[in-house]
């Protein structure tokens, strides 16, 4: 009962914590506040010294941030989270309306998920064995801005099919969802496939195996709930970022969602708006991971309690075939060919010319050459990702080894928009070239640090762990030799898995000034220019998507994920090859 007060106390501090941060947000970046709402009004209307005057006493600036939060908050106790300063209209109605069109395409995002995840690991299920391809990890990878665009041009567009532009009911829901749950889904099932083999190497596969009657979806469905524990918090994230973080997707669709309002308000500094709706973000937060904790518990039962939980980890060597270098050669085959070219050479009667010997990926809407951009780019791009790969998995795994600390930590650091994230980042260390780093890094440790502590309470619970530590060994001895051991690897996998998605994070600070600028060659600034020529010069998209996809193939191939086996008994092999 102490540390579950201790723990909502913690989380409530935190909370307070980020709404004040962003309360001062305008005072942190030293602009003005009335300056910025005045454009935010009215971009013409001249701001002169009597009307700045005029905007200060009706917001009440002169008062101070402080005094603007006390009344901010002593509102909230009757329900009342204060006026817009843009509209003047109440922003509590118009939050839980945003956030109602945010839970519907959470929900039907997740259902896209859930059936992407299981196709990714259908092999897995039906063989027991795992031979993953790298079409997940090219899917994983892909960002959801770019699928968005793709799914409005081709399916909204081109073929008619579905809605690509607002929300009026659920056929407006199909495409927006598809765009959410496709990259999501494939990151969940390859960390459930990257479970299953070894659930099917316990002995309790054997005992089931040769039971009479029992259908192989009956095993396969068993040993998926022996995995989902360990995937319930990550899931609990994608939760929070499918609502709040999906702001691409819903300006691209002109969807009136949470994500959307509070970047809005956070552009035109409009603090009431900003934060409610950081507020109801972190809420959320808070009740997904909770129904996600308590999941894992009805999951695993009583034998987490009585440190009787079979392990899922098997030592065995990666067997990776051709598949490492030859995605790691031709990578550095582009990137060859493509150094020795000009990237910021013009040529405006070569513009969205297609593939051809002259240009082998095409060129752009200025005439420059792709190859020679995607290649100058890499180098910056894949730097800059490593190292914050590195900083993300190092602090991941110390945070996550200490779940108490870093469990209220990881719900609200997940419940902030990467790009408020950014704004917050920027208006302490200034617009500089470590802003978007810095950015980045302060979010990207959170998944890694949700799924130690899932593996770590497994693992402490395992049988082999119990019986050593009945023999007397210390705190230290099990840490070094079984819990590191079978915590690592799948965590360093699935920080290879996001490798690509931190190179796009950083491009997607671009959009506020805050990351790359033109001209630089940056990956995912050539996705940001080129989407609008989508459909007219698809190949402007497509060459830095398709460098992308090869880089998550060649991650996901780096930690051991492309044909990676876990050893069992010749009896099991035997028990579950006959049935």
């Amino acid at each position: 009962m102490r540390h579950q007060a201790t723990a909502v106390l913690w989380r409530a501090g935190l909370a307070v914590a980020l709404v004040c941060c962003v309360g001062l947000l305008p005072w942190l970046s030293r602009t003005d506040p009335a300056l910025t709402v005045l454009r935010a009004r009215s971009a013409e209307r001249n701001p002169s010294p009597e009307v700045l005057a005029d905007i200060r006493t009706q917001l009440g600036l002169d008062d101070g941030p402080l005094r603007l939060l006390g009344q901010w908050f002593g509102g909230l106790w009757r329900g009342d989270a204060g006026r817009s300063w843009i509209s003047g209209a109440e922003v509590t109605p118009a939050v839980l309306q945003a956030l109602g069109v945010s839970l519907l395409l959470m929900a039907v995002a997740l259902v896209v998920a859930v059936v992407t995840a299981g196709l990714v690991c259908a092999r897995t299920l039906c063989r027991r064995e795992r031979r993953g391809g790298s079409g997940s990890a090219v899917l994983a990878v892909l960002p959801e801005f770019l699928i968005a665009s793709v799914l409005a041009t081709v399916v909204g567009v081109q073929l008619g099919r579905l809605p690509a532009l607002g929300w009026y009911g659920p056929r407006w829901t199909v495409l927006p969802a598809l765009a959410l749950g496709l990259p999501a889904g494939a990151v969940l099932g390859r960390l459930l496939d990257d479970l299953l083999p070894g659930a099917f190497a316990e002995p309790w596969t054997a005992a089931a195996a040769a039971a009479r009657g029992l259908p192989r979806r009956s095993i396969a469905r068993q040993a998926v709930r022996r995995c989902l524990p360990g995937l319930l918090p990550n899931a609990g994230l994608f939760v929070v970022g499918l609502t709040g973080g999906s702001v691409a997707v819903e300006q691209i669709y002109d969807i009136p969602g949470l994500g959307r309002a509070t970047l809005q308000a956070a552009l035109a500094q409009d603090l009431s708006v900003l934060q409610a709706g950081v507020l109801v973000l972190v809420l959320l937060g808070a009740v997904a991971a909770g129904a996600a904790r308590l999941a894992a518990r009805l999951l695993i039962g009583p034998a987490l309690r009585d440190g009787a939980l079979p392990t899922l980890h098997r030592p065995s060597a990666p067997v990776r075939g051709i598949r490492f270098p030859a995605y790691g050669g031709l990578l550095l085959l582009v990137i060859g060919l493509g150094l020795p070219r000009d990237p910021l050479a013009l040529d405006t009667g070569e513009r969205l010319r297609p593939p051809s010997w002259p240009h082998p990926f095409g060129t752009d809407a200025l005439g420059r050459d792709l190859l020679a951009r995607v290649a100058h780019g890499a180098l910056d791009t894949l730097l800059l990702a490593l190292a914050i790969g590195a900083v993300a998995l190092v602090a991941g795994v110390l945070l996550g080894l200490l779940p108490r600390l870093s469990g209220p930590l990881v719900d609200t650091v997940n419940a902030v928009p990467p790009v408020l994230g950014a704004l917050l980042v920027a208006a302490v260390a200034g617009s500089g070239a470590a802003t978007p780093a810095l950015a980045v890094s302060a979010v990207a440790w959170a998944p890694l640090a949700a799924h130690t502590s899932a593996l770590l309470r497994q693992e402490r619970a395992a049988v082999h762990l119990t019986a050593t530590r009945g023999l007397g060994a210390g705190r230290w001895y099990l840490m070094r030799n079984g819990l590191l051991p079978a915590i690592l690897p799948a965590v360093t996998r699935h920080a290879l898995l996001r490798l690509p998605g931190t190179a796009l994070a950083l491009a997607s600070l671009a959009f506020l000034g805050l990351g790359a600028q033109p001209p630089s060659p940056e990956w995912g600034l050539l996705l940001a220019e080129n989407q609008s020529y989508a459909e007219r010069a698809p190949w402007a998209v497509l060459a830095p998507a398709a460098v992308l996809g090869l880089l998550g193939a060649l991650a996901v191939s780096a930690g051991g994920g492309e044909g990676r086996l876990r050893r069992r008994t010749a009896d099991t092999r035997e028990l579950v090859g006959a049935r």
